[in-house]
C-alpha cells in the first residue's frame, strides 16, 4: 500500500494499483497523479514486474475523472489546457503508463469518463464488465481537450470515431464500447477479475525481452 487513495497489490509477475476511492467514484487529483507516477517509475526499475493492471475499487467506477472543482479552478475553459498544473501531472501520469517498458492492463470494473476513460485508453489492453459505460465529456463542461489525449484516442480508435466520441460527449454502454475500440475484451461481470488476472499471468510468463520489444 503506499496511500490510502492509491493501493498496490503484487501476486508474482503481476502487480495491480488500485484507484481507491470509491466514496467519490475513485476521482483524478493532483496528489494522485504524482503517486501514480512515482510508483510507475518504481515499477520500472524492478525488472520482476512484467504485467501492470489498474482498476478501480468497488463495481461503480473504474474511474470518474478529473475532480472537476480543482481543475477547473486554475483552468481557462477556452485554452488548450496544456498550461495547467492538472493537465501536466496528468499527462506525466498517462505518459508513465505507456512508457513503462512492460504491458499494462485497465480493468474496467465500472464506468470510465472524463480522464478515466484517457486513463484507460493510455494502457495497452483494456477488458470491461459488461455493465460499464464509457465516455469523454469536455463538450459537455466547455473544455477543450489536449493534443496529448486526442492522439491517444485516434492512435486507440481511429479518427472518425474519436470525433464523434469528442463531438458528441456521449455516455456508450459497453457492447458500443467494444465495438469502437475501446474496450478490447467484454466479459461477464462476475468473470472480469478471474479473465483479467489469467490474462495478465499469461502475459508476464512469456520471455521478457519479447514483451519490452513489443512494448
Amino acid at each position: 500500500m503506499t496511500s490510502e487513495t492509491l493501493l498496490v497489490r503484487r501476486n508474482g509477475h503481476v502487480c495491480t494499483l488500485v484507484l481507491n476511492c470509491p466514496e467519490k467514484k475513485n476521482v483524478l487529483t493532483d496528489g494522485l497523479f504524482v503517486e501514480f507516477n512515482q510508483k510507475m517509475r518504481e515499477f520500472s526499475e524492478d525488472d520482476t514486474i512484467r504485467t501492470v493492471v489498474i482498476r478501480g475499487a468497488g463495481d461503480e467506477a473504474f474511474c470518474s475523472g478529473y475532480d472537476i472543482s480543482a481543475l477547473t479552478a486554475g483552468t481557462d475553459p477556452h485554452s488548450s489546457g496544456s498550461g495547467s498544473n492538472s493537465f501536466s501531472s496528468f499527462e506525466t501520469a498517462l505518459e508513465s503508463i505507456m512508457n513503462y517498458p512492460y504491458p499494462v492492463i485497465a480493468m474496467l470494473n465500472g464506468y470510465a469518463f472524463g480522464g478515466g476513460c484517457d486513463l484507460a485508453v493510455s494502457c495497452d489492453m483494456r477488458i470491461g464488465a459488461d455493465h460499464i459505460r464509457m465516455g469523454m465529456t469536455p463538450a459537455k463542461i466547455g473544455m477543450i481537450y489536449t493534443l496529448e489525449g486526442l492522439t491517444r484516442f485516434i492512435q486507440a480508435i481511429g479518427l472518425s470515431r474519436t470525433k464523434e466520441v469528442f463531438f458528441t460527449g456521449r455516455a456508450y454502454d459497453a457492447r458500443h464500447a467494444k465495438e469502437m475500440g475501446l474496450i478490447d475484451y467484454l466479459v461477464p461481470k462476475a468473470e472480469l477479475e478471474s479473465f483479467t488476472y489469467h490474462l495478465a499471468e499469461e502475459i508476464a510468463g512469456n520471455a521478457p525481452l519479447s514483451l519490452k520489444g513489443v512494448k
